[in-house]
């Protein structure tokens, strides 16, 4: 039974946002990149001569969320799956349901702004309009065309992208253009979504589409103001005339509400009455969003690091041959007395030789050519359709550079991940992926694994792209025994290369006998003391 919130208005103190942005949508990958991030980054090969040592953390901090109230930066998103590397814990989906012009979208920000949690995505009905044919175009065009019936909508579409986005799996919208009439050659790529608002004048008027809504609320604002915003908004932002709008108004949509929208309302779990400025509804919603969250935290690091203990190491794992040249460039770059500049020379040296090696495991398929002599050589080519970097960062960017050296015209992608130094737990804080990374054999770059919760959350992200699970090879200079057991046991399928493998790891999760911190030696900096993260090479 719905609960209508009539009470007075409470009000809730917001802070002063920095940037005025409708935009809500989360997304993480290579059309929506945080460039900033990237030109703070430190350089493939950095400088030799002396220099101030510096701390490991950015100055400069990308936001992960924007509404046009306030920015929330830098929170990362806590790990979505268990030690399987399965997702456990889907987004939480809410329903806004509401005649046209009721102030769904403005209900949708003031949440947001008061849940103050990262990786919030609003994903808007009117994206997902029917492409209209050229009869309904022209129909459209004289204000005839029913855009608040159900026929309207591409529920199936909506519905696929909708179940995707709840199981954390990276989607694409489409961007739907209201003076055309049309949808847009691009399409918005949306990934890591904790929480989802779905907002729309039909959100409840299909039974698969109501399946996946959590939590149900339907915005009741009078008739006459809702006329009043649609007229100020279909002139203003869309290019209508006023005629036209008040015809299509009293011809679908006053009559679709009637038919299709009001009686939704029983469905409803909470009616919210004047729409955002009733503050105690929304304070209710976000108590019990809140309330949700913490019934779906999980802990990860923990449950890894007393994992497979004692357990023979898996066949999917390849440590290179240790040789004489390796085991002496271990040897250099594991004494702590190792100059910087000799560390670096010879950390690249070991890549080398590690990608080379990694690289031998790609398949291939036999191919003929023809020599200058004319005369025929039987060789070998790589069976699939290209080759993809991703570096988890800061320290697997270190590697890139090898990477390219052998792999021609390579694609690369970046994953930051860090450690919560409040739960333990690696958070995911910044991902840009290529695109089309589904046919793709991926080269996942760490330069350190130990407990192997930043490499699983790395192959999660993977494969939440699509990305094949045989098709990753994740590739470090150093793993402890625990990370291997703890990648191969959630991903079995993903082939684990490195140059070598330690036994133990300590109580602060660092390998020994180790390396030390990689991303500090080799960038030449500090991590303050109280402050550490997987991507530096620390791997927890």
């Amino acid at each position: 039974m719905a609960m209508t919130m009539s009470q007075n208005d409470v009000q809730v103190q917001q802070k002063e946002g920095e940037e005025d942005d409708q935009s809500i949508s989360r997304s993480d990958s290579g059309e929506d990149s945080l460039d900033g991030l990237m030109s703070h980054r430190c350089p493939l090969t950095p400088s030799l001569s002396p220099r101030k040592r510096t701390t490991s953390q950015s100055k400069t901090e990308p936001p992960l969320l924007r509404t046009n109230k306030r920015t929330i930066y830098t929170a990362g998103r806590p790990p979505w799956y268990n030690v399987t590397g399965t997702t456990f814990k889907e987004a939480f989906v809410i329903g806004l349901c509401g005649g046209s012009a009721s102030g769904k979208t403005t209900v949708a920000n003031k949440i947001i702004e008061a849940l103050d949690v990262p990786w919030v995505v609003l994903l808007s009905m009117d994206s997902f309009y029917k492409v209209l044919s050229k009869d309904e175009q022209e129909l459209a065009a004289r204000n005839e065309y029913n855009f608040d019936h159900p026929d309207a909508f591409d529920f199936e579409l909506l519905v696929t992208v909708l179940r995707k986005l709840k199981k954390g799996k990276s989607i694409k919208v489409p961007v739907y253009d209201f003076t055309s009439h049309s949808r847009r050659k691009e399409w918005k790529t949306v990934y890591g979504a904790n929480v989802v608002i779905f907002e729309g004048i039909l959100a409840f008027a299909n039974k698969e589409l109501l399946k996946l809504l959590d939590m149900k609320v339907f915005v009741d604002t009078d008739s006459d103001i809702r006329l009043v915003r649609r007229l100020k908004r279909d002139i203003t932002d869309r290019g209508r005339d006023i005629v036209g709008v008040i015809k299509q108004y009293n011809k679908f949509v006053k009559p679709a509400f009637e038919q299709y929208i009001e009686p939704t309302v029983q469905v409803a779990d909470i009616v919210v009455p004047r729409g955002g400025e009733n503050f105690v509804a929304l304070d209710l919603i976000v108590q019990h969003v809140h309330s949700q969250l913490e019934k779906r935290e999980i802990t990860v690091r923990s449950a890894l690091a007393s994992a497979h203990q004692g357990q023979p190491l898996p066949e999917t794992l390849s440590v290179m041959e240790s040789t004489p040249q390796v085991r002496g460039m271990h040897t250099i770059i594991r004494n702590k007395e190792t100059s910087r500049d000799e560390f670096i020379f010879y950390s690249k040296r070991l890549m080398r030789l590690l990608i080379e090696h990694a690289l031998s495991f790609l398949p291939l398929k036999p191919v003929s050519v023809e020599t200058p002599q004319g005369t025929v050589y039987e060789g070998k080519r790589l069976s699939g359709k290209r080759i993809t970097g991703v570096s988890i960062l800061r320290a697997g960017e270190t590697m890139e550079q090898a990477l390219m050296a052998v792999c021609k015209d390579i694609r690369l992608g970046k994953i930051l991940i860090q450690t919560n130094h409040d739960t333990g737990e690696p958070e995911l804080h910044y991902l840009r992926l290529p695109k089309d990374l589904s046919e793709d054999y991926v080269i996942l770059m760490d330069s350190t694994v130990s407990t192997g919760a930043a490499a699983l959350m790395a192959v999660r992200v993977l494969l939440d792209h699509d990305v094949q699970e045989d098709k990753i090879f994740l590739i470090s200079l150093l793993m402890a025994e625990m990370g291997v057991h703890s990648v191969a046991y959630a991903f079995p399928k993903v082939r684990i290369i490195t140059t070598a493998v330690d036994k133990n790891v300590n109580d602060e999760f660092h390998i020994i006998p180790g390396i030390g911190n990689f991303g500090d030696r080799y960038f030449g900096t500090d991590a303050p003391s109280d402050w550490y993260e997987s991507d530096d090479g620390m791997d927890y």
